[in-house]
């Protein structure tokens, strides 16, 4: 009498149980943001999403606070902002709009209507360019530089509070960051219309 053989066959397939673990661990492994190893931490984005939204935290506290700031001398916070720059940026010589424009990384457009606010205001005043009579001069007037004056005590305590946990060597360090991180993210900006604008083509 012979025996038959019984064959099993493996299923192929994997379980319920095991597809479900699958699907949790692609749910939970989310796709890397960024990709140079530089900014990268043992494989992992997650310090370099921190930092994202700790500068977008801290920029909604300085904004409040730049709002404060105007509003201490009746002013909303992006005019406060125009008048003590160009206040700040006549101490070092003539002060004409695009001067001011790319000392604010705006454009000249929202600039000159900012400065024409602040003209109204009585708070800036133009005045022809001692180097070129063609050309204008910003000068904050003597109405403006009393509302800054009467701000700076505040404005003082403020700022060394908020910027009181940087080392003079931190701080130096951090001035040249920010001004290179706007540059490179003037360039991320461009590059980012140029990609959604030829994926919308393909689409």
């Amino acid at each position: 009498m012979t025996s038959k053989r019984t064959t099993t066959t493996r299923k192929t397939t994997s379980s319920p149980k095991a597809a479900a673990s699958a699907a949790r661990k692609e749910r939970t492994a989310a796709p890397l943001t960024i990709s140079r190893s530089e900014l990268l931490v043992n494989g992992s984005d997650s310090m370099f999403r921190q930092l994202v939204h700790n500068l977008f935290a801290f920029s909604t506290r300085h904004e409040a606070m730049r709002a404060g700031h105007g509003q201490r001398i009746g002013l909303s916070g992006i005019e406060y902002t125009f008048l003590i720059s160009i206040r700040h940026l006549e101490v070092n010589g003539v002060v004409g709009v695009k001067q001011l424009a790319d000392h604010l990384h705006l454009s000249g457009p929202f600039t000159t209507t900012m400065v024409g606010k602040l003209m109204a205001k009585g708070l800036v005043d133009k005045e022809p360019s001692p180097d070129d009579g063609r050309r204008v001069c910003l000068k904050v007037t003597e109405a403006g530089f009393g509302l800054l004056r009467e701000l700076a005590p505040t404005q003082r305590q403020v700022n060394d509070l908020q910027f009181g946990c940087l080392s003079h060597e931190e701080f130096l360090q951090l001035s040249n960051l920010m001004g290179r991180l706007i540059d490179s993210a003037d360039k991320a900006l461009a590059l980012q219309a140029y990609l959604n604008e030829h994926s919308t083509e393909g689409n």
